[in-house]
């Protein structure tokens, strides 16, 4: 019982760890087209930002729920299946972050829970059904993203079309700073409940419990993690985001904003795990390509596209391989 009850401490902590490195991680999915358009100081748009994920994080739990308990089942495995999924979470979010690489920490930990999953337990511990809704989600969410990015900049090209450049600047400097609100709220909603599933989980399976409910000190705790995340700021995937991919303007940074973070709400409230980063990167694409195609730098955007490709199999296959190593170390 002893040992049981420092597996789930190192599930916990190593939870928390993910969770942090969320927030820096995916901080330039909230703050990055207002930094680049000049909109925020990067100072003043990461405290925002910080804020903001921490508001979102308390707002909800049905993403928590089906992280938890939608996509394996979580009476089934053990807290050495978790600690193997997060270790190789953890590991991806940090070398992609350290090249930059605005890749997924959705994709890289559901398909870490699977894989790990697997190989503790086998096939029949993982839920099927869901497991094919939440990839569904995250695959089609960037095609939505750049398709709402792209017709929501149509649309407000047309409606200012006669409207001078200074003053359609002017105007959206200061609506810029309610979208990157918006989606910082939005990035906690979504990204901070993961967590908050994933130690729901491991509790449910150290004490057997029949039913899955994600206690206040678990949702408080992973909140404030993610927004201190956050407040660390992850500037080298702000560049790649805000600089690298398209020359942004407040319009464009606002019409990728709005688009990305009403998506990302909208999944947040039915309880599906989107990839917060893969939503903006699309929306900033689509935005990029109502102008002209050539407007987006598609060897950056080829580049983003490739990680989020190898993110799944990479993560599955290395949390299936520590989870073993962990399971041959302690049997």
């Amino acid at each position: 019982m002893h040992e049981t009850f420092t597996l789930l401490l190192v599930v916990i902590f190593l939870a928390l760890i993910f969770d942090f490195i969320n927030g820096f991680h995916d901080t330039a999915n909230a703050i990055a087209t207002s930094v680049s358009t000049r909109v925020l100081s990067p100072k003043i748009a990461v405290l925002m930002a910080a804020v903001l994920n921490l508001v979102g994080a308390l707002s909800g739990t049905a993403v928590a729920k089906t992280m938890g308990a939608g996509i394996v089942n979580a009476g089934a495995i053990n807290q050495i299946t978790i600690i193997a999924a997060l270790i190789s979470a953890i590991t991806w979010g940090l070398f992609t972050w350290y090249f930059g690489l605005p890749t997924s920490s959705s994709h890289a930990l559901i398909s870490s829970i699977v894989g790990s999953a697997i190989a503790s337990v086998g096939t029949e511990a993982v839920i099927s059904k869901g497991v094919y809704k939440v990839l569904a989600g995250l695959l089609v969410s960037p095609i939505i993203g750049f398709a709402l990015g792209y017709l929501l900049m149509m649309v407000l090209l047309h409606i200012f079309k006669k409207s001078a450049p200074s003053t359609v600047s002017g105007l959206f400097s200061r609506l810029q700073i309610v979208s990157a609100a918006y989606m910082a709220f939005s990035h906690g909603s979504n990204d901070a409940q993961k967590t908050m599933g994933i130690i729901t989980m491991a509790l449910v399976s150290y004490y057997g419990l029949a039913d899955f409910h994600v206690p206040f000190w678990v949702v408080l705790t992973c909140a404030s993690v993610m927004a201190l995340g956050t407040a660390a700021g992850g500037w080298r995937i702000i560049k790649t985001l805000g600089v690298k991919l398209v020359n942004l303007r407040p319009i464009n940074g606002f019409a990728a904003e709005a688009s990305a973070a009403t998506l990302i709400e909208i999944a947040s409230r039915i309880g599906l795990p989107l990839s917060t980063t893969h939503v903006i990167s699309s929306t900033i694409m689509g935005v990029g390509a109502s102008k002209r195609f050539s407007g987006v730098r598609w060897g950056v955007g080829g580049n983003i596209i490739m990680a989020w490709v190898i993110t799944i199999p990479l993560c599955g296959f290395l949390a299936w391989a520590v989870c073993k190593l962990l399971l041959l170390a302690v049997g």
